[in-house]
């Protein structure tokens, strides 16, 4: 195998259209030379939220423009490439589906090698692709959708400590955003909210601090908070600007100091592993947040773990991650073939317990 691999990246789990051209020599870091993504806001702003078959014609429509202007960027063609990854899941299905024809199609067309990748393990593989980091490492995947500590062994391997039983925090602060009528994506704009704001005014619970584990849960946080609005506005009538701030500063301090805790019990399995380098990283849209941030960077200073936070273009969704995952799986001796399905559900770590129920299809994550 060479030692340089320049692989294309395609992801369409949800509500971003993604395409990238990532290119690696061994022994030397890891080159972005394309990143394209194309939101869906503007799509779904009318709804509240993302719906599926919307994002699904979306993508339909854009990936391959995504995957030209990739190319464009970079200044490769397609026969330049050295294999091509694609998100197989989990995500919605629609979405999902329409990237990993558009691999197959490509891969058919052009003989390059076909890699499909979970898209957990893309966000879980990105301090790599950023930082170098060295296995094992701890890693916090926070965002709208998943919210889980893993302990990330190798590109293939990972083992799953805990993580959220119902709502994700990105998911929490959108409903958070919604009950409070503020746009979306909500979590920019609650964290703005709750900058001006007491967050000592409103006694939030801490969900499941009172329980050993690191398994989290923000549902019941979200239900405090419409019962603390609902309050005020039978008492005054309303909201006042305010009132809006000290809601969401609390809120944002609950979810803060869950977090915190749970990284701290997380760093506490991770440790009697003794690893030659503790670290830690962080990604997901949540990781943006600066108070979580400040409060995951404490926890592991006292813990004498280093701290790694990918730049925030490469923490939500994207395609980069994408093809750095497949690249590696693919220096792995990985590779698929033309029976690569699309999955709605698809656990990093099939041997950990169902952390949000299975039913008849499987484990969701």
């Amino acid at each position: 195998m060479a030692d340089t691999l320049t692989f294309l990246g395609i992801e369409s789990s949800c509500d971003d259209t993604a395409a990238a051209v990532v290119r690696h020599t061994m022994g030397q870091p890891a080159e972005v030379l394309a990143s394209i993504v194309e939101g869906q806001t503007a799509l779904h702003a009318r709804f509240g939220g993302v719906v599926p078959e919307i994002a699904a014609r979306a993508h339909a429509e854009r990936l391959d423009h995504c995957v030209e202007r990739a190319l464009a960027e970079a200044g490769l063609r397609l026969s330049e490439l050295d294999g091509i990854a694609v998100t197989a899941g989990p995500g919605l299905i629609g979405g999902v589906l329409s990237g990993v024809m558009l691999a197959k199609g490509l891969t058919a067309a052009t003989g390059l090698p076909l890699v499909g990748v979970n898209h957990l393990a893309g966000h879980a593989l990105t301090p790599r692709l950023t930082d170098q980091l060295a296995f094992p490492y701890l890693m916090l995947l926070v965002s709208g959708g998943h919210c889980q500590f893993l302990i990330a062994h190798s590109a293939a391997r990972f083992e799953r400590l805990g993580g959220t039983i119902d709502d994700a925090p990105g998911e929490a602060f959108d409903k958070t955003a919604k009950l409070l009528a503020l746009p979306q994506p909500g979590g920019p704009f609650v964290e703005t909210e709750a900058a001006l704001g007491d967050a000592k005014r409103f006694a939030f619970p801490r969900p499941l601090l009172d329980r050993a584990g690191c398994d989290m849960s923000f549902s019941g946080l979200k239900t405090a908070l419409l019962r603390a609005r609902d309050a005020i506005i039978a008492e005054k009538a309303g909201l006042t600007l305010q009132d809006r701030r000290d809601l969401c500063a609390g809120f944002q301090a609950a979810v803060a100091d869950v977090l915190a805790e749970k990284t701290r019990r997380a760093l506490a399995i991770y440790l009697e592993q003794s690893p030659k380098i503790p670290a830690f990283a962080v990604a997901g849209g949540v990781a943006a947040n600066s108070l979580i941030r400040a409060k995951l960077e404490t926890v592991c200073a006292e813990n004498g773990t280093e701290f790694f936070a990918p730049p925030l273009r490469l923490c939500t969704d994207n395609a980069a991650m994408i093809a750095w995952a497949g690249l590696e799986r693919f220096r792995a001796g990985e590779s698929n073939d033309a029976s690569l399905s699309a999955r709605p559900r698809w656990p990093l770590d099939a041997t950990a317990a169902p952390l949000l129920g299975s039913g008849k299809k499987g484990a969701k994550a």
